[in-house]
């Protein structure tokens, strides 16, 4: 059984969802500590005037796991990015296709916590957009704990999987040692070799929303993330 295990983003970039995709299982982990102006609660978009960040409103309270983190009610940001959003893609080829759904998001639902937020959006986009058929679970099902290096091996071991597919920046931290002893496989993701896509705004730019690449290539979008190797074969 391949496992992925990530902290929840909001509207991630298209590697994310190239993790998602190679795992069995994927653990929402967001019972760890909560960092402020990180992926967690922003993504960049493009825009005529160059990229731009969306970002949540959560408050400076570093003091949260992610799970505990609410998004403030007092500032209009779901109007906002959806009329950010609207404006910067309303001429991309497949924009009215995904309209309906940021309405949803944006316009008809009331969010309070930042994590019910971001795996709603991961959750939709994986199935109903790119067909991924990944089975997900909140990390807090599966007993683990200590602190972070080790907690993240006593989560994966009681999950029984044998293969983990990881980010590259986890080298820095992981163990590698315990995790052969165990027998579990790591597999590091390479997220070199991504297709460009035409894209509006200038110079194209591989490091933004997911919601960029599903705007310019629509049904299309699953190729430009991991369908692009099988043709490579």
């Amino acid at each position: 059984m391949k496992l992925a295990v990530l902290q929840s983003d909001y509207i991630p970039w298209k590697g994310y969802f190239d993790i998602i995709h190679d795992a069995d299982l994927f653990l929402f982990y967001d019972e760890v500590q909560y960092t402020k102006n990180d992926w967690r609660n922003r993504n960049r978009i493009k825009t005529k005037q160059g990229l731009k960040w969306l970002t949540l409103p959560c408050g400076y309270d570093l003091k949260r796991l992610i799970y505990e983190v609410q998004i403030k009610p007092e500032f209009d940001w779901q109007t906002k990015h959806y009329n950010i959003i609207q404006q910067s893609y309303k001429g991309a080829p497949y924009y009215h296709k995904y309209d309906d759904f940021l309405q949803y998001v944006y316009l008809e639902t009331k969010w309070d916590y930042l994590y019910q937020l971001n795996r709603y959006l991961i959750e939709h986009i994986s199935r109903d957009f790119l067909g991924i058929d990944t089975k997900f679970e909140d990390s807090r099902n599966y007993p683990s704990s200590g602190k972070k290096a080790a907690k993240l091996f006593q989560l994966i071991q009681n999950t029984n999987a044998d293969t983990y597919i990881s980010g590259p920046a986890a080298k820095d931290y992981m163990q590698l040692d315990i995790y052969e002893r165990a027998g579990i496989e790591i597999i590091w993701k390479d997220y070199q070799g991504y297709p460009a896509y035409e894209q509006l705004h200038g110079d194209f730019c591989h490091n933004v929303s997911i919601l960029d690449l599903l705007f310019h290539t629509g049904e299309e979008a699953p190729y430009y993330i991991w369908g692009w190797r099988d043709c490579k074969q």
